[in-house]
């Protein structure tokens, strides 16, 4: 108990590492950095841990015994509070930059951000529950609940084709994405087979 204690202390030093930079590098060099910057990061990483989280269950079935797979797996909910964060970090800093109720309100019926707020939303209640006890109380509700993911997925890399300036980006980690529910498909149905 004490090694996965540890582990998860690590991983979590290397999940923050990247918010931490974000902040630093925001905060003493402004003028080179900036609000674009900071905004675009935040959002890459919590598109990245996204598909690493999405990713965990193909992994585990494609390795069960691999002791990276196991690794993964018992860390799969951790990966995927820190996406919520680095979500929550990427709105907070686009909050802050339009500091004005009816500038957010105004852009919120646009697709390009509307795609966003419904990806946050979806994920909100995923990162309430995602720890022991949550699982106790909803028992098979819970699986069912965290199905929600896929579909925030998909909202999260459209508002990112949406909003990018260089969209090619978003198209490449859409092609990841499609890649990682086919291979789920694919060796979910093996499984049953």
């Amino acid at each position: 108990m004490t090694r996965r204690r540890a582990s998860r202390a690590i991983l979590w030093v290397f999940l923050v590492l990247p918010a931490a930079v974000i902040a630093a590098r925001w905060g003493l060099t402004p003028e080179a950095y900036g609000y674009g910057h900071a905004i675009k990061n935040s959002g890459d990483w919590a598109a990245w841990l996204l598909l690493v989280t999405l990713a965990v269950t193909p992994v585990r079935l494609a390795f069960r015994r691999a002791a990276f797979a196991q690794w993964l797996m018992r860390h799969r909910r951790d990966l995927g509070v820190a996406s919520f964060v680095y979500a929550a970090a990427h709105t907070m800093i686009y909050l802050w930059n339009k500091a004005a109720v009816s500038a957010v309100a105004a852009e919120a019926v646009r697709m390009e951000y509307l795609t966003g707020w419904l990806a946050l939303a979806l994920f909100v209640p995923l990162a309430i529950t995602s720890n022991d006890a949550s699982m106790r109380t909803l028992k098979r509700s819970w699986k069912a609940l965290h199905r929600l993911v896929y579909p925030g997925a998909v909202l999260t890399f459209v508002h990112w084709a949406l909003t990018a300036f260089d969209p090619m980006t978003a198209y490449i980690h859409i092609g990841i994405l499609a890649a990682i529910l086919i291979c789920r498909a694919g060796l979910t149905r093996r499984r049953k087979a």
